[in-house]
C-alpha cells in the first residue's frame, strides 16, 4: 500500500502542484513569502484535492517550513485562487492511523463509528477532527483486546498526550451511545479508563 501510496505521489501530486503554484505565481498575494512555503502549501492543497489529505504537521516535516507559515500561505492561496477546499473529517485520517497502530479492522469500524457518532451528538465541537480520531482510536483500542497507549497514538497522530485526553474525557461519559451495537468488548465499558 505504502509504495503504491509514494508512486501515485511521484505521479500525480508534482503536476497538481505545479498547476496550483502556476495559477497563484503571478498574483501579488504571495509576493514575500518563501518558495517553499508555497510549495509546501500547494502540496497540502493537492493532497486534499486527491482524497489523500496529510496534517500541517505531516507536511512541516517532509519540507522544514513551520506549520504557521503553511497555513498562512494555504490561506492566501485559497484566497488567492477563489476557491476553497472540503473540510476535513476523522475519517480522512482514521484508516492511515490504525493502519499505522497495527490494530485489527473491527478496531478501526468502533473508531470510526465512535468519533462519527460523537460528531452527531455534538459531544466534541470546536475540537480537531485530529485529536478526535485519536481519541476514538484510544477509546475503541481500550475496549479490545489490541490495547494502545495514548502515547503511541499520539505519536501516530501527531497529537499530543493531553490532547487525546482532552477529547477522550468528553467522550467518555457518552461511551455507551458511542459504541457500534455488534462491537466485541474484551472490557467492558464500565472498565475504561476514566481521566
Amino acid at each position: 500500500m505504502a509504495q503504491r501510496w509514494a508512486l501515485w505521489l511521484k505521479l500525480e501530486i508534482p503536476g497538481l502542484i505545479s498547476g496550483i503554484g502556476w495559477l497563484v505565481h503571478d498574483g501579488k498575494n504571495l509576493k514575500g513569502r518563501a518558495n517553499d512555503a508555497i510549495a509546501s502549501a500547494c502540496l497540502y492543497i493537492a493532497c486534499r484535492q486527491e482524497g489523500v489529505p496529510r496534517t500541517f504537521k505531516e507536511i512541516c516535516a517532509v519540507s522544514k517550513i513551520s506549520k504557521k507559515e503553511i497555513g498562512r500561505c494555504f490561506k492566501l492561496i485559497l484566497k488567492a485562487l477563489e476557491t476553497s477546499v472540503d473540510l476535513i473529517t476523522t475519517a480522512d485520517f482514521m484508516s492511515r492511523f490504525c493502519s499505522n497502530l497495527a490494530l485489527p479492522n473491527s478496531v478501526q469500524r468502533a473508531a470510526t463509528h465512535i468519533a462519527r457518532k460523537a460528531g452527531e451528538l455534538d459531544i466534541v465541537s470546536g475540537r480537531s477532527p485530529i485529536s478526535v480520531a485519536a481519541a476514538a482510536i484510544y477509546m475503541a483500542s481500550q475496549a479490545s483486546e489490541d490495547k494502545r497507549s495514548q502515547k503511541e497514538i499520539g505519536d501516530i497522530a501527531g497529537v499530543a498526550d493531553v490532547t487525546i485526553r482532552q477529547s477522550y474525557k468528553l467522550m467518555y461519559p457518552f461511551a455507551a451511545k458511542l459504541f457500534p451495537d455488534d462491537f466485541k468488548f474484551a472490557t467492558p465499558i464500565e472498565f475504561l479508563p476514566q481521566m
